[in-house]
């Protein structure tokens, strides 16, 4: 089993320059290999070049600019073109089934803030010394640097990488566990059903209200975009010093939102997994519910547009984002490997139509957000409770069909 670990690192001004200089010159090597690939397309002998030609040309540039590209690790070099290499794949593989490209673009300086190195050992070593009070990860080219470990990285690490967020570096690590002793069974099975009123309702009638963190935040993020909307655009290098504040101003606002968002997908995911056996969850398609709307051209009037309900779809794709679902269920899955739990997910069509009584279904069933009034039975409750406890239903039925 992998798990990631991520910590506070305290480099000291030299190293901060050192690190910084690192994420420079990986960004350079990133978009020199990007260019070349669309020199080679736009050729006309339509040249096609791949990660390993790329990667063989390592040596003749690391001696060719020592200063730059010399100093730092070969591996973490190569991991570079990978993810390049896995861009351009990504960009093909959209291009074959019809979705939107989004050919890979050139990264700034400020854009490209995470260097990876695939081994432990190679360019980087992580001090695993159990007992020692400080503990440091060493870098090439950079150092000894401390590292805030506040808690112990079990297993054996695999990777490393190092990550700019703001003005703070932080190590990202990943360890290979065996798989830990499950938690005590609790013979409890319950469904979930993630909205936006309320964040997520269980088939037992509780509720986890919505925090609507970015919601919270949205008056001080828009006073800061506006106070950053006054500055001309520039280059990182050309900003004045209330420009780089400005800027950094509305980063610090939305990593906070974007840290409560988090520290609330792992609590409530933390109270599910500690209390169920079983957890059952609608398996939704968040990027398509956020989707724009198409426009609806006007037949009668050549260039005009039809009302489409943008608007009221903007507001509905904002909150979604805000709930921040696809987080939470990630976390959700990972915290229940873990503790040995199960999560299933099931078709999400009909569980709020569908009366847990009678099972009849009909839109006219739910006649308001939070009501379910069952048509043909009577059964009356709130649609959310509804919706969870037929995703429970539905869940145990896929439980007990998957062979064993």
């Amino acid at each position: 089993m992998i798990r990631a670990y991520k910590f506070l690192l305290r480099p000291t001004v030299r190293q901060a320059q050192a690190l910084a200089e690192m994420l420079r010159d990986h960004c350079s090597l990133y978009n020199a290999a990007l260019q070349e690939r669309r020199d080679a397309w736009r050729h006309p002998s339509r040249t096609s070049v791949r990660y390993g030609m790329q990667s063989a040309q390592l040596k003749e540039i690391r001696a060719f600019d020592p200063e730059r590209q010399g100093r730092w690790s070969f591996s973490s070099q190569q991991a570079t073109l990978r993810r390049l290499d896995r861009a351009m794949q990504a960009f093909f593989r959209r291009v074959k089934s019809g979705e939107t490209p989004g050919y890979p673009r050139f990264r700034g300086v400020n854009w490209f803030d995470t260097v990876d190195f695939p081994r432990d050992g190679d360019g980087c070593r992580w001090d695993s010394t159990p007992h020692d009070p400080v503990t440091r990860v060493r870098l090439q080219g950079v150092g000894h640097v401390k590292v805030h470990r506040h808690r112990p990285v079990p297993g054996r690490v695999k990777t490393v990488s190092v990550k700019r967020e703001g003005r703070k570096w932080f190590v990202v690590l990943t360890a290979e566990l065996d798989r830990p002793e499950p938690l005590p069974a609790t013979g409890s099975v319950v469904g979930i059903d993630l909205g936006i009123a309320n964040f997520l309702a269980d088939s037992n009638g509780v509720f986890v209200p919505n925090p609507r963190h970015g919601r919270r935040a949205a008056e001080k993020l828009q006073s800061a975009q506006q106070a950053l909307s006054r500055f001309p655009r520039c280059k990182a290098k050309d900003r004045t010093g209330n420009h780089r504040r400005a800027v950094e101003k509305v980063a610090q606002l939305h990593g906070k939102v974007r840290r409560r968002r988090l520290d609330h997908a792992h609590r409530t995911a933390l109270d599910l997994v500690h209390a169920h056996d079983v957890i059952a969850h609608e398996d939704l398609k968040i990027r398509n519910m956020s989707r724009t709307p198409a426009p609806k051209p006007d037949p009668d009037r050549s260039g005009t547009f039809l009302p489409n309900g943008a608007t009221a779809k903007a507001g509905l794709n904002k909150s979604i984002n805000d709930a921040g679902w696809g987080v939470f269920l990630t976390i959700l899955h990972a915290k229940a490997e873990s503790a040995g739990r199960e999560v299933i997910a099931v078709d999400p069509r009909n569980t709020s139509r569908t009366c847990p009584h009678c099972g009849h279904t009909a839109k006219e069933n739910r006649p308001t957000q939070e009501k379910f009034h069952c048509i043909a039975c009577g059964h009356t409750a709130h649609a959310d409770t509804v919706a969870a406890t037929n995703v429970l239903r539905a869940g145990l039925v896929r439980r007990n069909a998957d062979p064993a």
